[in-house]
């Protein structure tokens, strides 16, 4: 028994319990992290660099972008470092600022993609009223509101979390903090209080899927209205990869929260932490830009600027 004055560090879940696999793990997480890092820093540099690109679509994809990187960041390299040290503790300090981290970039991602998702039906659904929708005033104010919630959202559970007393042990199932299992070290009714913003924030996060899901419907409806095949195609290909990222990042993320304990078990976890935090962060870019030229465009444009500059 101990309590949280106490704890000086926490054991997460180790990736891997042979020496060979740890190593593999490594070379794995290393080679998904420089995948994310280039490819949304293309993302970043071609939108901050490309004057046509400077629409509300691609306003939102940089956002995002910056949201994948900040995900990536916080819990990857403290897993490499891990697994190549072989070790598997983080300090109590440390394991707070992955916590408020991880809650913020999450929180922020959900609310970029549901922008997105508005984005996509507003062009779609009602492109008169696109320009008046989504002013550039008006897209600054939604991706402030954006980072602002997942701020908020971050400092009220670590706050939350770390002022519970632990004496369960500073053992995490989990190769990073996060708060249900922290929770599982508690031994104060005070955890209610944290349970209950953690079920308010799923709750918000529900009801931004309902909305993405609401809007697809009604892109759908419009889409299928469209008389010519080829307009039909074109809308489609719009909406395509920012569905695919939906799928996959919400898909992951609802049944890793909401699964029944029945069937919960660490490997089952960890494979499903691993899917909605560490691959879409790397998928992200590359879904965004296989169906669209002009992204790809700029950033041939980018990079070749740069061969010429050396």
């Amino acid at each position: 028994m101990s309590n949280s004055s106490s704890i000086r560090h926490f054991l997460l879940l180790a990736l891997a319990d042979t020496r060979q696999l740890q190593l593999l793990h490594f070379c794995l997480l290393l080679g998904i992290s420089l995948a994310a890092l280039l490819g949304n820093g293309l993302i970043i540099s071609a939108v901050a660099c490309g004057h046509h690109l400077h629409t509300p679509m691609f306003f939102f994809l940089l956002n995002l972008a910056l949201a994948d990187l900040g995900m990536i960041c916080t819990t990857v390299p403290k897993a490499m470092h891990n697994c190549l040290w072989d070790t598997n503790t983080i300090s109590y300090s440390g394991c707070a600022v992955q916590l408020f981290c991880f809650v913020f970039f999450f929180s922020t991602e959900i609310s970029l993609l549901t922008i997105m998702c508005y984005d996509r039906y507003v062009s779609i659904c009602k492109p008169l009223h696109y320009g008046t929708l989504l002013g550039s005033r008006a897209c600054a104010h939604m991706a402030a509101a954006a980072w602002a919630s997942g701020l908020l959202n971050a400092l009220l559970h670590t706050a939350n979390t770390f002022s519970l007393p632990l004496c369960h042990g500073n053992v995490l199932g989990q190769f990073f903090c996060e708060v249900p299992q922290l929770l599982k070290l508690s031994c104060s009714k005070s955890y209610l209080r944290e349970l209950g913003l953690l079920v308010f924030s799923i709750s918000l996060g529900f009801c931004c899927f309902v909305f993405m899901v609401f809007s697809y419907v009604q892109i759908f409806r419009a889409v299928l209205r469209i008389p010519s095949e080829q307009g039909r195609h074109k809308a489609f290909s719009t909406c395509l990869p920012h569905l695919v990222v939906l799928s996959l990042f919400f898909s992951t993320a609802i049944f890793a929260y909401l699964k029944p304990p029945s069937i919960s078990s660490p490997s089952l976890d960890l494979t499903l932490s691993v899917l909605y935090l560490v691959v879409p962060p790397a998928l992200n870019p590359l879904i965004y830009s296989l169906r669209n030229q002009e992204f790809k465009a700029a950033v041939w444009r980018l990079m070749t600027g740069l061969f010429q500059k050396h």
